[in-house]
């Protein structure tokens, strides 16, 4: 019987505690970041390796791979927000290095629909 109630925590702590990225720049002021055309730059920068990182745009850097693939299945919905607002404004303000960015992270253009479909909404 005991057996079973570890069975069944296991069960739930599977289905119910989603794993997600860290949370420690999720206060980033997104705002202030796409406001100001040279942070911006840098920000891309950062992510087509093009210019160095610093802490914050190197740490998220480091989870764009998998979020690009798996549609920020583990981004938190602050995390969601950013990268929308982030891609939304390379778009417009820096197209070239939207598109650049597209195909560095979606080369074979598989993912990149689906990333968007999910922070749509944040």
């Amino acid at each position: 019987m005991k057996g079973f109630y570890v069975l069944c925590f296991a069960l739930f702590a599977a289905v119910y505690c989603k794993e997600t990225y860290s949370s420690e720049n999720d206060d980033l002021d997104i705002e202030a970041l796409v406001g100001n055309i040279d942070s911006l730059k840098a920000f891309i920068g950062c992510f087509l390796e093009t210019s160095p990182c610093d802490a914050v745009s190197g740490d998220f850097k480091k989870d764009i791979p998998e979020a690009v693939a798996e549609a920020c299945g583990k981004c938190t919905p602050a995390q969601k927000h950013l990268f929308k607002r982030f891609l939304e404004v390379v778009k417009d303000k820096l197209p070239q290095e939207y598109e650049a960015f597209k195909t560095k992270y979606d080369p074979q253009g598989k993912h990149f629909d689906a990333l968007l479909s999910a922070v749509a909404n944040s």
